[in-house]
């Protein structure tokens, strides 16, 4: 059998050579608190802010517009809230997003929501796609905030991201983008886009866990989630996470430099096993067949159970998921296919795969061969695909 298989990297990345090499480099020579005025410790400012100049440079930004934080679901957070409580000052406290947005940005919503806000979540087209139209019909005079994620973390679909921050400056709104699946793996220009903020995490392009970033526009309103101390300008207390702040930079040069062949070897490999997968009887592609990114296919199966599905391929070596991680001990369906209309009983037979680029084609095969394989041998376990197949119930795939 072939080497165990890692098609879990929108989950998380491994931690990249260069991003270990970094991190090293920040332990033993750079070990001093960034905020002390004595040598050492400048010595590690100075790695601090070559990590924020960095960082910056890849996604078009100035070194002053980028604000460290613990990971993507903090910087969502501190975006939110930021532009909600901004907002509220002029008497604005509409918010927007839409109905398959990460979990870090749908719970701030709901909170913002027991706090006296409006929210706005858009529906989501059956192709995986919100459009700049969707969002320009749902525009107030009193909407503070528009926030759309790039990439969807859970079915690959690219949303229109320039089309989007173009509507909102022009219409004055603050537009923010969680950016985690996109950041590392595809070309970024946020003032070219006209975003005013966004959110990313470092272990999602090679990068070590804890460390992420929020790019916010010179001039929006932010404010601290965290009290206590004076860095990153007042914005974020605590003392900074250096090695994995230097881990992250480094890890982002690295993937910003491979960026084009690594999508171009994704693409073929996402083509190869969208083929194969949809050779499986009743079997459904989610999200749009082009509009997606390189790296994530997802499938629903109907007349399975999807977490029979990832234990069974674990067993053949292959690990993969049904949707986002940080939603993996759940029994419900991804809310992802709920909000592109699934049926929950479809929802519950998805797989998401998301291989690295190192991928060999021997691997992809065997991933094929192996789905299909497991869907076979769970389907003639199951009463529900006998009463699909004897005409009981109707196919609903």
């Amino acid at each position: 059998m072939p080497r165990y298989i890692y098609a879990d990297n929108a989950a998380t990345t491994r931690t990249g050579e260069a991003a270990k090499a970094a991190m090293l480099h920040a332990m033993e020579q750079q070990w001093g608190n960034p905020s002390s005025l004595y040598t050492l410790g400048q010595y590690a400012k100075e790695g601090l802010e070559a990590a924020r100049t960095a960082v910056a440079a890849v996604i078009g930004a100035d070194a002053k517009e980028i604000i460290f934080t613990s990971g993507g679901s903090e910087a969502d957070n501190q975006a939110i809230r930021s532009a909600a409580y901004a907002g509220a000052k002029k008497g604005k406290k509409h918010l927007i997003s839409t109905a398959f947005e990460h979990h870090a940005v749908l719970h701030t919503l709901q909170t913002l929501e027991k706090e006296g806000f409006a929210v706005t979540l858009l529906d989501v087209h059956e192709n995986g796609v919100v459009t700049a139209e969707d969002v320009a019909a749902a525009l107030r005079p009193d909407t503070a905030l528009v926030s759309v994620m790039a990439v969807n973390n859970e079915i690959g679909t690219v949303m229109p991201i320039e089309a989007i921050g173009s509507l909102c400056r022009e219409r004055g709104v603050v537009f923010h983008t969680d950016a985690v699946q996109a950041v590392g793996h595809m070309p970024l220009d946020v003032h070219a886009m006209k975003i005013d903020m966004l959110s990313a995490s470092a272990h999602k392009f090679g990068g070590p866990r804890g460390a992420g970033f929020l790019y916010v526009r010179r001039g929006v309103p932010v404010q601290p989630l965290i009290a206590g101390g004076a860095q990153e300008r007042n914005l974020r207390a605590g003392t900074e996470n250096l090695p994995a702040i230097a881990g992250m930079a480094a890890a982002l040069q690295q993937a910003a430099e491979g960026m084009v062949a690594e999508a171009a070897r994704l693409t073929a490999v996402r083509e190869r096993l969208i083929a194969g997968l949809s050779a499986i009887p009743h079997s459904r592609l989610n999200g749009d067949r082009q509009q997606r990114n390189p790296g994530t296919v997802n499938f629903c199966f109907e007349g399975i159970e999807g977490e029979s599905l990832l234990l069974l391929l674990d067993a053949a070596g292959i690990a993969a998921s049904s949707g986002s991680a940080c939603t993996s001990g759940s029994l419900d369906p991804s809310h992802v296919l709920l909000a592109l209309g699934l049926p929950h009983e479809v929802a519950h037979g998805s797989l998401r795969l998301s291989p690295s680029a190192e991928i060999t084609d021997d691997e992809v095969e065997h991933i094929i061969d192996s789905v299909g394989a497991i869907v076979a041998r769970l389907r003639a376990m199951s009463p529900v695909w006998d009463a699909l197949e004897n005409g009981e119930r109707p196919h609903l795939i």
